[in-house]
């Protein structure tokens, strides 16, 4: 067994399996019902907030899709641009820059 989990050595066949299975689109018959999962923040710190938030998502997915309701919990986009940006600057201003000499195409 490797030290520590290596996740490309399984993560391939595993979303190909998933993408086949229609595990990505909605199911059911009814009305559609969507919730967009944000993915963690930039500072990849999850913490009880983002479990609670999970598990309100996940409760409410489930009791739509028992209700006959075609659902589907689909990966959404970065949802902190502000810390995003903070965390940025600040790693630029170590660098002695800012994000104005950069200018925005860069």
């Amino acid at each position: 067994m490797e030290g520590s989990f290596n996740p490309k050595a399984i993560e391939q066949a595993l979303y190909a399996q998933w993408e086949n299975s229609g595990a990505f689109s909605p199911q059911g018959n009814g009305p559609g019902y969507c919730i967009v999962i944000p993915p963690p923040n930039v500072t990849g710190s999850l913490h009880m907030g983002h479990a609670f938030n999970q598990t309100l998502m996940d409760t409410l997915i489930r009791y739509q899709r028992m209700k006959g309701k075609r659902t589907l919990w689909q990966m959404g986009t970065d949802h902190a641009g502000i810390a995003t940006q903070i965390l940025v600057e600040r790693k630029l201003q170590q660098e002695g820059v800012n994000r104005h000499d950069l200018g925005r195409e860069a």
